[in-house]
């Protein structure tokens, strides 16, 4: 099969990316490569492979040819979204228009990188699908208008897409900016570790490889919206005492107040993926957690 996976130098499209070459597809990779953080981490995640650099929110889009689009760039960061509204609207509603329109022109099927931060604090625990989203961030509503894009596109022109709610994904090459490597890092080198809030706040955390089989999976045989989690929920003080036992040292932990447009819980109800997808989550959340801990091992700098 031949696939184009947008945002394909990142965290997790360059792992996607590399699983649709081992199973023997083609694959034409694109990404922006934005300032968001260090490039050079970007062209790591890729090792050498040739990646075809297109902002999607201004230049020629097309998919003729292709049997699938897995559209996962876009602009993350919950915090952020917060100091740039403008940029988030350009990166994550009007890129993913422009891709959805041309995947309708050229009937070709999407599988779309949504968030779990379009819930917020929804107040339903475990969240199915169909719980009634309120964003807590600026970065959310701009997920949710893009997912509301590709329903008006499939109702009105055809298009053929899946949207996944991604929630906390982890491991090797996690973006320098998230919780888990910033945990790793300051653990490796002794520096402090700025900790917003008191640490109770729980995620489903899921590990890489686990949503990069989902998210292949989707694209066989999902319909509609999926909830992708991993099945350990675990609250961030917890996360923190399980680095710091595969360290074997203490974090040095500065209390920051609660980050802006930070959900207090996260629990995905996957009920829907194990249904139509046959995809349940496989990796243990300490499994996760030491891969992610070697892989900054190895890489530090």
């Amino acid at each position: 099969m031949r696939y184009v996976v947008t945002g394909a130098a990142g965290f997790i499209g360059s792992h996607l990316w590399e699983r649709l070459l081992e199973a023997g597809h083609e694959v034409r990779a694109l990404d922006c490569f934005t300032g968001f953080y260090d490039p050079a981490l970007k062209e790591q995640n890729v090792g050498g492979r040739a990646v075809e650099r297109i902002d999607l929110a201004e230049d020629p889009v097309s998919f003729a040819g292709a049997d699938g689009v897995f559209h996962l760039a876009g602009q993350p960061g919950p915090a952020r979204s917060f100091d740039n509204f403008p940029l988030y609207v350009r990166q994550n509603i009007d890129a993913a228009e422009r891709v959805f329109a041309a995947a309708a022109r050229d009937g070709v099927r999407v599988v779309f990188a949504s968030s779990s931060s379009v819930y917020g604090d929804v107040g339903q625990f475990p969240t199915p699908e169909d719980a009634r989203p309120v964003p807590l961030s600026p970065y959310g509503v701009t997920k949710l208008a893009a997912e509301h894009l590709a329903q008006a596109l499939s109702r009105s022109q055809g298009l053929d897409v899946v949207m996944l709610r991604y929630f906390s994904v982890f491991g090797p090459r996690q973006r320098p900016d998230m919780a888990f490597t910033r945990i790793a890092r300051a653990l490796s080198t002794g520096e402090p570790f700025d900790l917003y809030g008191d640490g109770s706040q729980t995620r489903s955390w899921t590990y890489v490889d686990d949503a990069v089989e989902a998210t292949i999976a989707a694209m066989n045989h999902g319909r509609g919206v999926y909830n992708v989690a991993g099945g350990d929920e675990v609250s961030l003080s917890d996360a923190v005492a399980e680095f710091e036992q595969l360290a074997g040292a203490r974090l040095d932990v500065r209390k920051r107040d609660t980050a802006p447009g930070d959900p207090g819980r996260t629990s995905a109800d996957t009920t829907r993926a194990e249904a139509d997808l046959g995809w349940r989550a496989r990796t243990s959340f300490e499994a996760g957690a030491r891969a992610q801990w070697e892989w900054v091992l190895q890489t530090r700098r």
